[in-house]
């Protein structure tokens, strides 16, 4: 089965064409600054060299027939499209098939995460417009954290507060988590239960895994919540906001931006969000950089153990996404805080770069570690194809 996923941004629109069966990726791309001057999309086929295709992007609509051209271009059938929704809210504990009902409830929720959904419902009413012979599912990122107990989920806010504007964690990332998951488990042979799963990236999520449910993760009612990332905070004392608006004189507004785009990774190291920047400069000595590291590594053991605890222990932390796969640098750091509870890597198995799964705990570690490539896309096609069955 060949699945169309895309996955809408504010201004950006990311596809890809892949075989369910065998996970062939014919095709994948993106397409850049949507109704912004110098729109382009990025497009790559079966792995062989990118190209940047100028073209005047004005609005989601105009993307997503241009993708559809690209896509009839390679001659090959479109059996389903798999939408990457970032809130599923209060409705969804699972991916849906696309109807007017479901697609008015994406909406509903906006509110939540204003610059995707929003998005990622236009796109999927253009879809049923332009195409309306193909299914349609969506894949709420927060779906996999659903049904969590209450006790992760629930704040501790009055409960007429909490129940009539459904604020509640609803998490995210779960998509990746919840391949991680699976992946882990081909991995060991089923032999883990307790896993940690580390989304490591720009945005940066943990989530605990037992025995492949989601029973506890970072982030919260928004993506803000939890470990340092990009630009975003992480957790702080929610009474920081209101000092700010106080003493500061900053409007709601510009907390919000301050806390979601100029905060994190970028405030810390005073040099960049992308955690590659930061390590090249703490290598050359650069004390905000280093320190930029290694609260991001302090902070990311502590959560660990928070999310250890939701499990009562666990036998296996896997590392993904940007920086959980490709720094060996950043697992390094946070292995060597929890080795007082018997976490060892080995160096040399650290340092492989590979696109497979690896392990890279030591043989007396008292925690597996492993360093799992993250598919998303993989995952959403996957439901795209159970749920069209």
């Amino acid at each position: 089965m060949n699945v169309l996923v895309i996955n809408a941004g504010s201004s950006s629109l990311k596809y890809q064409l892949l075989d369910v069966d065998t996970g062939e990726v014919f095709a994948k791309g993106n397409c850049e600054r949507i109704g912004i001057d110098g729109s382009f999309i990025g497009h790559q086929e079966r792995g062989g060299e990118k190209e940047r295709l100028v073209v005047d992007l004005p609005d989601h609509k105009t993307a997503v027939k241009h993708v559809f051209e690209i896509i009839d271009g390679l001659g090959l059938p479109v059996d389903g499209i798999g939408h990457r929704v970032v809130q599923g809210g209060w409705y969804f504990p699972e991916s849906a098939v696309v109807d007017d009902e479901v697609l008015a409830k994406v909406r509903e929720v906006a509110p939540l995460a204003p610059l995707h959904n929003y998005a990622e419902a236009d796109v999927v009413e253009i879809c049923r417009e332009l195409y309306p012979s193909l299914g349609n599912v969506i894949v709420p990122d927060t779906a996999f954290h659903y049904n969590m107990p209450e006790r992760a989920w629930r704040y501790a806010l009055p409960r007429d507060v909490v129940d009539s504007l459904h604020i509640r964690k609803y998490g995210a990332h779960g998509t990746s988590h919840r391949f991680i998951w699976r992946a882990v488990q081909e991995f060991t042979d089923g032999a883990c239960h307790k896993l940690v799963s580390c989304h490591l990236g720009s945005g940066a999520s943990l989530c605990a895994v037992e025995d492949g449910h989601s029973v506890e993760t970072t982030m919260g009612l928004t993506p803000l919540d939890g470990l340092i990332m990009g630009t975003r905070c992480g957790t702080l004392d929610p009474a920081t906001v209101f000092y700010l608006q106080r003493e500061g004189g900053y409007t709601v507004d510009e907390v919000d931006t301050m806390m979601n785009k100029q905060s994190g990774l970028l405030a810390l190291s005073g040099i960049s969000s992308d955690s590659r920047d930061i390590e090249e400069a703490a290598a050359k000595g650069d004390e905000k950089a280093e320190v930029a590291l290694d609260m991001f590594a302090y902070r990311s053991a502590q959560l660990i153990l928070e999310m250890a605890e939701a499990m009562e222990g666990f036998d296996t932390i896997a590392f993904s996404a940007g920086i959980g796969e490709n720094s060996d640098d950043a697992r390094a750091r946070i292995c060597a805080k929890l080795g007082w509870m018997g976490v060892r890597i080995d160096d040399a198995k650290n340092a492989v770069r590979s696109d497979e799964v690896r392990e890279i705990s030591a043989a007396d570690s008292a925690i597996r570690v492993l360093v799992v490539p993250t598919n998303e896309e993989l995952m959403i096609a996957l439901d795209v194809q159970e749920k069209l069955a």
